[in-house]
């Protein structure tokens, strides 16, 4: 199979598991938070950074470096297998131990025993990161999507189920570890690899110069990635803690879908044309290109149309998430390029650019969170957006560098896509203020959605925009 076709079939199988997992959870979600209080989903959002750290190991640098290299054999995989397995019980047993004083932090003794239940998915992702690594590196998504869509059905029957009997916020935790134990399962069926009793020191040392910077870095981000639910988890009551995850979750929904699924297909292709810096930053152009053509008029629609949405999905006591929704949504639209300048780097091998990037953005925001921590959450947030701002600048330094493609070149592309969604943004806003105003939620919803992708298709295809062809195309080629 040819490298085009072979992208183009991750593409599509990635996006099945993307979307296939992002709806069975959504609707999972969306149950539960009708159950369920906010204060509930704040308890869980507050050990969030520990469930983050263990979903670092599934991904780890090791593992990443895997990926990246050529001519491996099967005392790499095996040494990695051991690696990662043993560390992943060394930090569960970190963590049980640390659980009295994370909940003194908190003020929440519950969280003692929520800790120690959930973070039983570090020593679940540490045991099949490598399978799932194979699969990656050969880029079989068909098979990861067939492991992981009923692995999260079966998490959500059990957390449902739960839920309906009254076991409040433990129903979010046995969902959690009852779809990472089926996965497990069956990445070790169905990868078709298991681990020889072999540890090669040579090896090791070779994937953990790449992989421990990477790994570090990753660490680093799974912390303050939830650092704002940190902060108002300490400062703040469980209930906004909630509301909070609620909005990022909702936010991260089409982000996590599109350019997730992207990233995941792109960081081996990309590794597959390293050396061919012309080639790299076509690709590389067309990919960032097409998810911001995507993403930009999704959020932008999400953020006009929250408070019908968030009625309608969720009822009345979510309401007061919508203004932390909106500004978030701000953030998800710089997501991609983000990920993408950050893959540059790991293709090239530059481990230590990363997490030297990492650092740096890391202050950023301890920063920006000292400055706005006083003015209360809506103040965090915006500083949440400049954090992000800031960050697509730092990204897109080195990784310009490497492949001639700077922070304002990138800017200029996709600048249109996003502009054009504020456009007809501001059509659907006024639409539905001044004609759907006081409808029914899902009457405002649906016409709003629909003149709006209408506008936003229609003007593409008017300007000849290249992301709008270029999608066409790809969809085309696989009927």
């Amino acid at each position: 199979m040819s490298l085009r076709k072979q992208a183009t079939s991750g593409i599509v199988w990635t996006f099945a598991q993307q979307f296939g997992n992002q709806f069975i959870g959504f609707i999972v979600s969306l149950i539960l938070a009708r159950i369920l209080m906010p204060e509930e989903f704040g308890l869980i959002g507050m050990i969030a950074v520990f469930v983050a750290i263990g979903k670092t190991l599934l991904n780890s640098g090791l593992t990443q470096s895997l990926i990246r290299s050529s001519d491996l054999d099967q005392d790499d995989f095996s040494t990695v297998f051991y690696f990662n397995f043993a560390a992943s019980l060394l930090i569960y047993g970190l963590i049980y131990f640390s659980a009295p004083f994370i909940a003194d932090f908190y003020g929440q003794q519950i969280l003692i025993n929520l800790i120690r239940v959930y973070c039983l998915t570090f020593i679940i992702s540490g045991f099949t990161a490598v399978q799932g690594a194979r699969l990656t590196k050969i880029m079989d998504f068909k098979t990861l999507a067939i492991i992981s869509i009923p692995s999260n059905i079966i998490g959500g029957i059990v957390g449902i189920g739960m839920a309906y009997y009254g076991f409040g916020v433990w129903s979010l935790v046995w969902s959690g570890l009852s779809s990472a134990f089926i996965n497990s399962i069956q990445l070790w069926i169905y990868s078709k690899w298991s681990p020889s009793l072999t540890f090669s020191m040579v090896k090791f040392k070779h994937h953990f110069n790449f992989g421990y910077k990477l790994t570090l870095s990753e660490l680093l981000n799974s912390v303050f990635q939830n650092i704002y639910i940190i902060v108002i988890g300490r400062f703040f009551s469980a209930g906004q803690v909630g509301l909070y995850t609620r909005a990022q979750t909702m936010k991260q929904l089409p982000v996590t879908n599109i350019s997730n699924a992207l990233n995941k297909v792109t960081y081996p292709l990309f590794a597959s044309i390293k050396d061919d810096d012309v080639r790299l930053k076509r690709v590389y152009k067309q990919l960032m290109k097409m998810v911001i053509f995507v993403i930009a008029p999704t959020l932008v629609y999400l953020a006009v149309l929250a408070e019908p949405l968030f009625r309608f999905l969720f009822t009345e006591k979510w309401l007061p998430a919508v203004p932390y929704f909106q500004i978030l949504c701000v953030t998800g639209i710089l997501y991609p390029i983000h990920a993408y300048n950050l893959n540059i780097l790991n293709v090239k091998g530059r481990s230590d650019l990363f997490l030297k990037l990492e650092v740096v953005k890391k202050v950023i925001i301890v920063i920006t969170i000292l400055f706005t921590i006083n003015y209360g959450i809506i103040a965090l947030l915006y500083g949440e957006v400049f954090t992000s701002i800031i960050a697509f600048i730092v990204n897109t330094y080195y990784s310009g560098k490497f492949i001639k493609y700077s922070a304002w070149e990138q800017v200029l592309d996709v600048l249109p896509a996003i502009l054009l969604a504020a456009l007809t943004g501001s059509i659907v806003f006024l639409l539905d203020y001044y004609l759907l105003y006081g409808q029914i939620d899902v009457v405002r919803l649906c016409f709003g959605a629909f003149f709006g992708i209408l506008s936003y298709l229609s003007i593409a295809f008017l300007l000849k925009y290249s992301s709008l062809d270029d999608i066409i195309h790809m969809v085309s080629k696989k009927k």
